[in-house]
């Protein structure tokens, strides 16, 4: 890896990786031979870009956190919030560089996506897209299939978060990364795929690998819970309510009486699980 990769790429750990983030450089040239001109990141070929990707660990490092403090403004999914945040202070470690950040979720006005997830994993090297094509005379017909990535590492039990561009920075020598392909049978990526598509709510597409590390019970429930009732489920709303602003007595806030909820509910989602943050790894 270049000198100046491995320098920003460290920085960028040090910033994200104590809080369950894992990142992956690439250059954007790789992402735009892949994809018609309509999805193309506009910028020169040879510009760095990471690709941000969330490990289980980061709900209990990140996500209880940030919803302990103050900054959650309630009109938004906590995640994406926690999320933004922490990806802001990318941008605050690194003031000297022009920076552009693109959230997974992100649309352009005529909703199509800006970028797409699954294939800046691909081609970063974090982890393996398996599509339809990828499965030799397949079973399916007429059916559409979509397909899902899966970590070396973790499976299915990660999400990609986004992508950090440099523009200005260059690195045409960079040497690209295969994504590891850890389900390389037909029959394991027909029930991988067929998993995804028709079962996903029972989460076991995801342990199309034996992961080192799954989902909590309760990051699981809350996943699984539609984005309107998540705060409520964690105590911070009645399912009903839709506030128009943070209340000064939410649980994270304050420790007085607890608002609409249920106390001994939010008391346990709020209260990390983990020691502190070991120093970030390779």
């Amino acid at each position: 890896m270049e000198p100046k990769v491995a320098e920003l790429k460290q920085k960028i750990e040090d910033t994200l990786c104590p809080f369950g983030f894992e990142v992956y450089p690439f250059q954007v040239a790789w992402y735009n031979e892949l994809l018609p001109p309509a999805f193309h990141l506009l910028l020169p070929g040879p510009t760095l870009a990471f690709l941000v990707l969330s490990t289980p660990a980061m709900f209990d490092r990140a996500l209880k956190p940030f919803l302990q403090s103050c900054h959650l403004q309630m009109l938004t999914d906590p995640v994406d919030q926690c999320v933004a945040y922490h990806l802001g202070r990318v941008r605050e470690s690194l003031p000297e560089l022009q920076i552009e950040i693109i959230a997974d979720y992100e649309v352009h006005p005529n909703r199509r996506p800006k970028i797409l997830a699954q294939t800046a994993a691909h081609v970063a090297g974090a982890a393996y897209y398996y599509q339809r094509q990828d499965v030799e005379a397949d079973p399916w017909g007429n059916q559409r299939i979509s397909g899902v990535c899966i970590h070396p590492r973790f499976g299915g039990w990660f999400a990609i978060r986004g992508v950090v561009l440099l523009p200005g920075i260059e690195v045409p020598d960079l040497p690209p990364r295969k994504p590891h392909d850890c389900v390389p049978t037909r029959a394991d990526r027909i029930a991988l795929l067929e998993g995804f598509n028709f079962h996903w709510r029972d989460w076991t597409y995801r342990d199309a690998v034996t992961p080192q590390e799954r989902y909590s019970e309760e990051q699981k429930a809350y996943f699984s819970t539609p984005p309107a009732q998540r705060l409520a489920l964690l105590g911070l709303a009645e399912p009903s309510e839709k506030p128009s602003s943070p209340s000064l007595d939410l649980p994270f806030t304050t420790p007085g009486p607890r608002k609409p909820g249920n106390p001994s509910r939010a008391r346990s989602w709020l209260s990390p699980r983990v020691s502190p943050p070991a120093s970030p790894g390779p």
